[in-house]
């Protein structure tokens, strides 16, 4: 596989990038940034944790750069890590002295994500251990800690990858087609936080649009503390890229001060209400005071749901409007990186790229962000369809791919009840996948950019969809659920979700709006911008021009009138070419726009105008 450099590879190499505060939705003034080179080892045969603290030297295969997998050319390793082998990381920190100040301060270590299982020891002790690649996971190490010594930091990898039924998205050991080369480790920022001892852990952030009210529920680290809780909302702004801290914080709207651990509602004023939407993405800053303890944090006013139009045709609504989402398929690989972005910067590239081609929607595909992707997506106006991570066991493509294609042409219901068939006859691979999807709708409540959860995507490692649909309805009211995504459809959800590559376009008759989840995916290899010799798509071109012609016929000929007919959502494949997938709108190496944009901009302005008359 040919290495690629985007814009942004040079300035990582250097170690300039990445050093933004991670959780914009629940910010502190004392951390410190742990990402760097440190010392790493790949082993086949068990090593105990105490003999990395030897007198002699550990011998090291060499040192990494975090937060980037090993298999990733950023991580500056460049090796596989294989199911039989362990990845161990080791570094030693020194502690600022001002997280020690006053002395009741607690030491939270924080991890955006480490793919797929891991221990963590601190200073030869073990902190503790979190399975699960994509989410993010706290370790209070307060007491493995002192305050004359460095912080040694020792982290063990497992990761099986494609192997098992753990989740793991398009991540396969033997890449090819749509499916790309499989990561591990540490992929997402690790970082050190001063709390404290009574702190703010969590934050649930419910709005009312409809009521002009916010519902706000502050999760404690100390159950029994009798400190209460000050909520102050301030004016709403278009924020920049650093976030919310003091000096967004001087309009006070109103404040109030109630427990921790339970719910306050507080009510905007209608004067100082102002709706969020792609067009015009209004958040508003909030400050929280509990004790000693002092964060920023933001929301917004967004509703989405379904409505009929005044034909009866099922749509989506936004802000009590209807509104057609217009979006791109959006996986989040780069040629430098993997699963890592290079740097802030490129994350917000892509966000404003596709905004500028009309898109009001991503679909983030098969993977879950870092929290501050999310946040570019809330503060530039960006609406996120949500997939959650597929896990279970090696799937049948000549069943979930090929057969399930022809299924859903001749609208044939296939029930999802098929464990063998749909890789998910391990029942501990169907709790490990609830217990996820929890998480992370616990992780990412708090974002009005995402409007709609996809639990499923294409029947790999479905099951029981009727019920996982009812249990994330109950974590989540406010959104709208794809229960299914493309086919093995059970009826449920708020969304019927399509996915078109062959054959003709059929929409089908039914009482909940119609999404065409996953359209188009045209290729073009692009020589000087292409990492693979070989070449994976649906239909393929072999120019610029020939690709943008073919595009502007199918948004004609295909998706134009199916808006006009009651298509409520469109989402194109995809926003960049992806190893062997050369089907992006962008390069891998995001250097070149492979279709005209000014097409693109067109269609998509032509739909919006298309849905806006047919209601």
């Amino acid at each position: 596989m040919r290495l690629l450099e985007t814009p942004w590879t040079q300035e990582a190499l250097q170690g300039n990038t990445l050093t933004e505060y991670p959780r914009p939705g629940l910010v502190r003034r004392e951390w410190a940034d742990l990402n760097g080179m440190w010392n790493y080892v790949i082993t086949d045969k068990r090593i105990l944790p105490y003999q990395f603290y030897g007198e002699a030297p550990f011998p090291y295969d060499g040192q990494i750069r975090v937060p980037f997998s090993p298999e990733a050319p950023l991580s500056g390793v460049g090796k596989q890590l294989k199911p039989d082998e362990t990845l161990w990381y080791a570094q030693d920190f020194r502690l600022p002295e001002e997280f020690f100040s006053p002395e009741n301060r607690r030491l939270l270590l924080h991890f955006g994500a480490v793919d797929q299982i891991c221990s963590v020891y601190i200073n030869g002790k073990f902190a503790g251990y979190h399975k699960g690649g994509y989410l993010p996971f706290t370790l209070d190490i307060t007491d493995l800690t002192a305050k004359d010594s460095l912080l040694r930091i020792l982290v063990s990898v497992k990761d099986f990858s494609d192997t098992s039924y753990h989740s793991r998205g398009k991540q396969k050991l033997k890449p090819g087609g749509m499916f790309y080369t499989a990561q591990s480790g540490i992929w997402q920022t690790v970082w050190l936080e001063a709390v404290p001892t009574a702190y703010i852990e969590n934050l649930r952030i419910t709005v009312d649009y409809d009521k002009s009210s916010l519902h706000l529920k502050a999760f404690s680290s100390e159950k029994h503390s009798r400190e209460k809780v000050t909520c102050q909302v301030f004016q709403p702004q278009l924020l920049d890229a650093a976030g919310v801290s003091e000096k967004n914080c001087e309009c006070l709207i109103t404040s109030q001060v109630f427990d921790a651990d339970k719910t306050a509602a507080l009510t905007i004023p209608s004067e100082s209400k102002k709706p969020w939407s792609p067009e015009s993405p209004w958040l508003y800053p909030v400050r929280i005071r509990y004790g000693e303890d002092e964060i920023f944090t933001y929301f917004a006013f967004r509703k989405c749901h379904v409505q009929k139009d005044k034909h009866g045709t099922p749509r989506f609504f936004l802000n009590n409007r209807p509104y057609f989402q217009s979006g791109v398929l959006d996986q989040g690989y780069w040629p430098d990186g993997l699963y890592t972005a290079p740097c802030d910067e490129a994350m917000i590239y892509d966000i404003r790229t596709m905004k500028s081609l009309g898109f009001n929607m991503l679909r983030k595909h098969t993977k879950i962000e870092p929290e501050r992707w999310y946040f570019h997506c809330d503060r530039l106006g960006m609406l996120v369809w949500q997939d959650m991570v597929n896990g279970g066991t090696s799937y049948k493509s000549w069943f979930v791919t090929y057969l399930a294609t022809l299924f859903s042409y001749l609208h044939v219901s296939v029930k999802d009840w098929h464990r063998y068939l749909l890789s998910r006859r391990d029942f501990a691979g169907r709790q490990e996948f609830l217990d996820e999807l929890r998480a992370a709708v616990k992780a990412l409540y708090n974002h009005p950019s995402i409007v709609t959860w996809v639990p499923f995507n294409e029947g790999w490692g479905q099951f029981s969809s009727k019920k996982v649909t009812k249990y994330l309805k109950a974590l989540d009211p406010s959104r709208l659920v794809d229960s299914a995504s493309g086919w093995f459809d059970q009826g449920c959800g708020d969304i019927k979700s399509l996915h078109y590559y062959f054959f003709k376009l059929r929409l089908p008759k039914d009482h909940r709006p119609l999404a065409l989840t996953e359209f188009g995916g045209y290729s073009w290899r692009t020589e000087e911008h292409s990492a693979c010799e070989t070449t994976y798509g649906y239909q393929v071109f072999h120019s610029r021009e020939a690709l943008t012609d073919g595009y502007e016929k199918l948004m004609e000929n295909t998706i134009f009138p199916a808006a006009a007919k009651g298509l409520s959502a469109s989402i194109y494949t995809q926003l960049s070419d992806i190893e062997e997938e050369v089907n992006g709108i962008l390069t891998y190496d995001r250097k070149e726009m492979k279709v005209n944009p000014l097409v693109v901009q067109k269609w998509n302005a032509r739909l919006k105008k298309t849905h806006h008359h047919c209601l």
